[in-house]
């Protein structure tokens, strides 16, 4: 994917079939992606910006969770967990002081919302800080982003600059009493560190590892005070709920997934980039829209929510891309990470480089994740180059069957997704690598290698 199609947007995809854009995508956090310098205060005043904001702190706090919650709203960072039902677990009259952390970590292969969001809205997120402040009562939020993203994190300091300056965070917000500051902290690049305790610990000055729950977050996050920790996408979708009302809200999506997101659409595709629609369409609509795959070749295999998500394959194309239906069809949304791969890709190559990514990113807290990743991968070289042995694809559905809801978080359930996805659906791939000794794929045919696995969402 190119730079420009990352930061770009799609809020005005290239028409390339039958299904017309303005009847399938819902333009929310994207509609003014396009705007020059979108990013800053004034632009984003011009589309309404702070007006959810004005009407949450008339509200009282308890009203503006019930109002979230009823609304609909589903964290949009990976498990789809009710936002407002988040919020209503802070304990209050604890006499603690409670706090807001925004997990703006995106780092799964293939995900690519949080930081386009960032760089080209990040007032939305801003605006979504003080509504969630006010509801949970908390003078204190933390934003937690990926160091390696520069120019995110320089543009994300100017929009809280601008912030205080207007009188929309610090003391006396919007006259309405509610004190708040807001800190951005630049993570290190631990991968770990996108799971929620992970990155409390790391906010805290530790090594970034999981904690062991109960206590959660909601009653002994960080610093051991209550803590609500939202995905970017999650919080900055806030306001416009606030601002245009629930029932509007629920007019999209599904009747238990409603609402708008982001997909991020990725791979051999003409157009990648960032569509943002109701959840509930389908993949097939959105390569109607984006141009189809890239010409001349047709579509293999694909994640509907990152590289830890089991994967899909064409006869998956019409599956609605909500909670429910991809869970019913037997994986999960997820980040809303569409990779797309064309039947030039091996599937064993793309597993191999995943797995690689987990085996180097597990904190190493516990044995199933540590060892399991570790052999997983050394398997895979192995059938890859066509050393391999048939009784090895036993042994890689054991060694993910030993990790998989027996590791201490989901960065070993993720790692073992793609291993029993890939057997189930290219089984006899795997096979043809071992009995043919080696990989049967020209790797001049597809751009994975020519871009050093860029399109898999991995560091080569």
């Amino acid at each position: 994917m190119t730079v420009a199609a990352e930061f770009g947007g799609a809020s005005r995809p290239h028409a390339g079939g039958p299904t017309s854009p303005e009847k399938v995508l819902a333009p929310v956090l994207s509609a003014f992606w396009d705007v020059p310098e979108s990013w800053t205060l004034e632009t984003y005043l011009r589309h309404e910006g702070y007006e959810g904001a004005r009407k949450a702190l008339a509200m009282a706090p308890d009203d503006v969770i019930a109002y979230v919650k009823d609304s609909g709203l589903r964290g949009r960072g990976g498990a789809g967990f009710p936002t407002g039902m988040k919020w209503q677990f802070i304990p209050q009259g604890d006499g603690k002081p409670h706090y807001l952390v925004v997990n703006a970590d995106e780092s799964e292969p293939g995900t690519c919302k949080d930081i386009p969001l960032l760089f080209a809205n990040p007032h939305a997120l801003i605006e979504g800080i003080v509504i969630a402040c006010h509801a949970i009562r908390s003078n204190r939020a933390f934003i937690y982003l990926r160091g390696e993203v520069v120019p995110v994190l320089r543009r994300l300091h100017e929009a809280v600059r601008e912030a205080y300056a207007a009188g929309y965070l610090g003391k006396d917000v919007l006259g309405s009493g509610l004190d708040l500051d807001v800190t951005v902290h630049a993570g290190a690049g631990a991968y770990i560190c996108g799971e929620e305790t992970a990155l409390l610990d790391s906010l805290e000055g530790r090594r970034g590892q999981p904690r062991l729950r109960p206590p959660f977050p909601a009653v002994a996050g960080l610093y051991a005070c209550p803590t609500v920790v939202n995905n970017v996408e999650s919080i900055a979708s806030v306001p416009a709920i606030l601002n245009k009302g629930k029932d509007w809200f629920r007019t999209m999506g599904s009747e238990k997934s409603p609402g708008f997101t982001l997909y991020s659409l990725s791979g051999h595709v003409a157009n990648p980039g960032q569509y943002e629609g109701p959840l509930g369409i389908t993949l097939r609509q959105l390569l109607d829209i984006s141009g189809g795959m890239r010409p001349g070749h047709r579509l293999k295999f694909w994640t509907p929510g990152g590289s830890s998500t089991p994967m899909f394959t064409e006869e998956h194309l019409d599956v609605p891309l909500d909670y429910e239906g991809v869970g019913a069809a037997g994986s999960m949304l997820g980040t809303k990470a569409l990779q797309c791969f064309d039947e030039t890709t091996c599937v064993v190559r793309a597993v191999t480089r995943w797995t690689e990514f987990y085996a180097h990113e597990s904190c190493g807290k516990c044995t199933p994740c540590r060892e399991g990743t570790y052999w997983l991968v050394q398997l895979l070289r192995d059938i890859e180059a066509g050393k391999g042995r048939l009784e090895d694809l036993d042994k890689l559905g054991d060694i993910a069957d030993n990790i998989n809801g027996k590791s201490f978080c989901a960065l070993g359930d993720g790692a073992a997704s793609p291993i029993f996805s890939s057997l189930q659906y290219f089984r006899a791939e795997y096979e043809e690598h071992i009995t043919g000794k080696g990989c049967p794929f020209d790797p001049a045919k597809s751009t994975l290698w020519a871009d050093n696995d860029a399109h898999l969402g991995v560091n080569a």
